[in-house]
């Protein structure tokens, strides 16, 4: 009989549940090759490096993104105090934001040219400022991604909610299930997600660019018309009716630090540049300025047009505001964002420009979390590489992405959805704390990077790049670290100090976990010593715990003669004399060539009688090694755990806490364990049953 008659008359024999659970086991490998693709070799890691064509939409597209909610964040701020408010002020914050951005842009690339092995931010602060500056910063992008993935993702079903209404009171749900499909599109791995994201990126650009076009084109031909909201005017909220000047001050300040959202994402790309194809830190640098260039000429040019068409935005505009005939608008008044508006007015008469617009924005800001999920496990790796998070996120999954990473970042995210319900402008109190401590921190860290270089430096062409290196790092320090204060003074009580408070949280997690590692190092450390004395002979006591006599039991006892001990026993506990009396007579009948040696247990219990008879061997003879053979049998269905007492378990886990004890499992397979080994990845169901123990 050939061997593929063999199999199929085998496979015909099986029983209909096995074939079944097996169809299903098969189904669910077809299904995960099927989003995730297939697994790719670790000598492949170089064909997933991106060039700057995908790595500006994988790495910007979070920075490009706050274009269609910054100034949204700005006008709603100013128009706390009403809509006069708006129209005097709000170039100038947007002006503000923007020298902001162009220096910290200047600034991190000199980050890339000096740290390029993607330890970002956290690289930066522990080289320089030490590893305590190190976990702060780590902590901060680590909320920070979380936020970012939170917020792009609510603010683009939002947008989305302008061109299909039906979308509106599903938002939380509508964003869990987006963060899923990025989810699985970052499990294929970092450059097909990047190809498969570029195009909707891209197209966002020349979409809010040629928006700009028109508008100013409509503008200079007086033929722009109004925003929807233009005959409204806001009404101050309680409080806000009359502003000294320290508390203009104030509002102008936290509209700046608002409109700051504009600046996440830039981080991102120090964190990246090992997915950069080679000459990595000059691609990463001129992606940088692309970037910047590129996100200030929108941000601008959405002002402008916001300006232009009189955009009236409200923080709450059921409340604030006020028609022509003096009423509020009331409950039944929808407010779209400033996106949406601006480009209602240009493209009036051409409806397809505005659902293009409420598209792409939508694409965008969902893909802008992309940006996230390539940040976030680069970061988890390299921390988790240091000691700092769980080891398993510094290994690469299938698609040799940091696949534990991923899903980490959107379980977090997805969590924080479903407690804001979506809502951009709470979960938005909570943003940009964190990367303003990464900045800044960062910033700092660079000029004492460039002064211990400069201590040593004396050839005048190098020392004359670095000094100005240094002053614009210096420069990067002191904007950042006035934001990060204005942040936190303007937001603190808005929802920044719940970031803070995680960011705390986060940082002694990190803190415990590092020290967990040290100690278990230390502990397994070998001296000298230890050498000498772990390779000196020692005499070795088996014991072969046994229940009754069946396969398994025979198997462990010929295994535990085959290593040929210095003194080799069978155990058994007696709970049931009449069973144990059994045992005896049938040990004796079989002729097994090894003492079995009968526990009391007055109260039926296994365990305890078992490790303190292995206490009592190793307490006569300190130096003896006692290993104990534990019979079981593999099965193969993780319901038949249920049918199975855990006794077995429970004394190998009291076992092991046991020094000088070593404990070995002899398996015996069932019927049902046949072929597990290729249905499951993971342990096999029973795999700890000892007879029945």
């Amino acid at each position: 009989m050939t061997k593929c008659t063999r199999a199929t008359v085998h496979a015909a024999h099986r029983p209909a549940w096995r074939v079944l659970h097996s169809s299903f086991v098969s189904s669910g490998r077809v299904l995960k090759r099927l989003l995730v693709g297939r697994a790719k070799r670790s000598d492949r890691l170089r064909e997933t490096l991106l060039p700057k064509k995908i790595a500006l939409p994988v790495f910007a597209s979070d920075a490009l993104s706050s274009v269609a909610y910054a100034p949204d964040e700005i006008l709603l701020t100013l128009g706390l105090a009403g809509g006069a408010l708006v129209l005097t002020h709000s170039w100038e914050v947007a002006l503000a934001v923007v020298v902001v951005m162009v220096v910290i842009v200047l600034s991190y690339r000199q980050n890339v040219r000096a740290y390029p092995s993607g330890g970002g931010d956290y690289e930066v602060a522990s080289v320089n400022l030490g590893p305590r500056a190190g976990r702060t910063v780590a902590s901060a992008l680590l909320v920070d991604y979380v936020l970012t993935v939170a917020v792009s993702v609510s603010s683009g079903v939002q947008n989305a909610a302008a061109a299909f209404p039906a979308i509106r009171g599903y938002e939380a749900a509508v964003a869990i299930a987006i963060i899923l499909g990025l989810t699985a599109m970052n499990l294929r791995g970092v450059r097909e997600s990047g190809t498969a994201f570029a195009i909707p990126t891209y197209l966002f650009m020349l979409t809010v660019l040629g928006m700009a076009v028109v508008g100013l084109v409509r503008r200079s031909t007086g033929d722009l018309p109004l925003a929807e909201s233009a005959d409204l005017s806001i009404a101050p909220e309680a409080g806000y009716e009359q502003l000294s000047t320290l508390a203009m001050a104030f509002l102008l300040l936290r509209a700046f630090s608002s409109g700051c959202s504009a600046l996440t994402g830039v981080e991102t790309v120090s964190n990246g540049v090992p997915a950069f194809q080679e000459p990595k830190s000059r691609n990463a640098a001129t992606t940088l300025a692309l970037m910047g260039l590129i996100s200030i000429t929108m941000l601008l040019a959405m002002m402008a047009l916001a300006s232009w068409t009189q955009v009236h935005f409200a923080e709450d505009p059921q409340s604030q505001l006020v028609g022509p005939d003096g009423q509020l608008v009331g409950p039944d008044y929808v407010q779209d964002t400033v996106m949406t508006q601006v480009a209602q007015s240009v493209f009036s008469g051409f409806g397809a420009g505005v659902v293009l617009v409420s598209v792409v924005t939508a694409l965008i800001l969902v893909l802008a979390a992309n940006t996230a999920f390539n940040g976030f496990p680069v970061l988890g790796s390299i921390l988790a590489r240091d000691g700092y998070l769980p080891r398993q996120l510094h290994t690469r999954g299938d698609r040799l992405a940091f696949s534990n990473g991923i899903l980490l970042l959107a379980g977090a995210a997805a969590v924080l959805i479903a407690i804001y319900d979506a809502q951009v402008t709470a979960l938005i109190q909570l943003y940009i704390v964190g990367v303003f401590v990464s900045f800044t921190l960062s910033q700092v860290g660079m000029i004492r990077h460039w002064n211990r270089h400069l201590r040593v430096e004396r050839d005048p062409q190098a020392r004359r790049t670095m000094q100005v290196s240094r002053a614009i790092n210096t420069l990067g320090a002191v904007l950042s670290g006035t934001v990060l204060a204005v942040v936190l003074v303007t937001k603190f009580t808005h929802g920044a100090g719940w970031a803070v408070a995680a960011m705390i949280a986060l940082y002694l997690l990190m803190r415990s976990i590092r020290r967990h590692y040290d100690r278990v190092r230390d502990e397994l450390a070998v001296s000298e010593d230890d050498t000498r004395a772990q390779l000196l002979p020692s005499r070795v006591h088996a014991v072969v715990l046994v229940s009754k006599i069946h396969k398994p039991t025979l198997r462990a006892v010929a295994y535990a003669k085959a290593t040929r001990p210095a003194t080799l026993e069978a155990l058994t506990v007696d709970v049931d004399q009449d069973e144990t009396r059994a045992l005896q007579d049938d040990w004796e009948r079989r002729g097994i060539p090894v003492p079995l040696k009968v526990l009391g247990s007055p109260y039926r219990e296994v365990t305890h009688p078992v490790v303190d008879y292995v206490k009592s061997i190793r307490s006569g003879s300190p130096r003896d090694m006692v290993v104990v053979y534990i019979p079981q049998y593999v099965l193969g269905h993780w319901w038949e755990k249920a049918l199975h007492n855990q006794s077995a378990l429970r004394l190998r886990t009291r076992l092991l806490f046991t020094p000088g004890v070593m404990v070995a499992s002899v398996p015996w397979q069932l019927a049902s364990a046949e072929g597990a080994e290729q249905r499951l990845d993971g342990p096999v169901a029973g795999d700890v049953r000892r007879g029945d123990w």
